[in-house]
């Protein structure tokens, strides 16, 4: 995913992949579809076209040796769920994005505590998808009227990590517990926060909190919703939630 929003934007180049698949995984995608922006061809062993653009490809395990500064890149995103704490993440290059939890790297979720990066930090991780769904709209809530304790049900796709709502936003840590179940579904999972408010609030109130926040201050990261929709109607959405009331 990082791929595709990369390569139909401006502000990052992509120089390597550590992916000897990559080609098939692209042209075959049976959750996000195919590639249709420009065609993926195989250039030689090592290399892949996107279109025009060069971009090289390598499989290899063991991030020490993972020829990164040779292919020109400055930044590496690790999403392996593997190396996931800073001593292992190191191996890769000086800044990692990590987009798992991690035990001792800061966690960054847009929207919420971003604002908190500073040049001077080496390693930071995106957290966990089900926390870059909670802590948008926990924080619209605990912002708006107060949150006094709270729990957490996601029914979760096939693969997930921990919630870690505490981390990221420290005025919920302690208040937000949760527990997950796993389905057989590929993708889109869903989120149900219960809570104990500070203040007075209609449902109503609450409703207008969450649309509001979407078309100011959370707008791209917030959604909010009214249809009845379906998991797989929010499939490519780029948006970390879309509040479903």
């Amino acid at each position: 995913m990082f791929i595709d929003v990369e390569l139909q934007g401006e502000d990052v180049e992509l120089v390597a992949v550590n992916d000897p698949f990559i080609a098939t995984d692209y042209t075959y995608d049976s959750v996000h579809g195919q590639w249709k922006h420009n065609e993926v061809k195989v250039k030689d062993s090592k290399t892949l076209l996107f279109g025009e653009k060069p971009i090289t490809v390598f499989g290899i395990r063991n991030p020490e040796e993972f020829p990164w500064a040779e292919a020109g890149a400055e930044y590496v995103v690790e999403s392996t769920g593997v190396f996931t704490d800073k001593d292992k993440a190191a191996a890769h290059l000086k800044k990692v994005i990590i987009s798992a939890p991690s035990k001792d790297a800061p966690m960054l979720v847009v929207g919420v505590n971003e604002k908190e990066y500073k040049p001077g930090l080496d390693f930071v991780s995106n957290a966990s998808c089900t926390t870059n769904c909670l802590a948008p709209l926990a924080k619209v809530i605990h912002d708006k009227i107060g949150i006094v304790e709270g729990l957490m049900t996601t029914v979760h796709s096939i693969t997930g990590k921990y919630l870690a709502v505490g981390k990221v936003f420290p005025a919920l840590n302690g208040k937000v517990t949760g527990m997950a179940f796993r389905v057989p579904t590929v993708n889109v999972p869903v989120v149900d926060l219960t809570v104990r408010l500070e203040k007075k609030a209609s449902y109503e109130d609450i409703k207008a909190a969450i649309k509001e926040a979407s078309q100011t201050t959370m707008k791209g990261i917030l959604g909010y919703a009214d249809e009845d929709l379906i998991s797989t109607d929010f499939v490519g959405d780029s948006r970390c939630e879309a509040s479903f009331l």
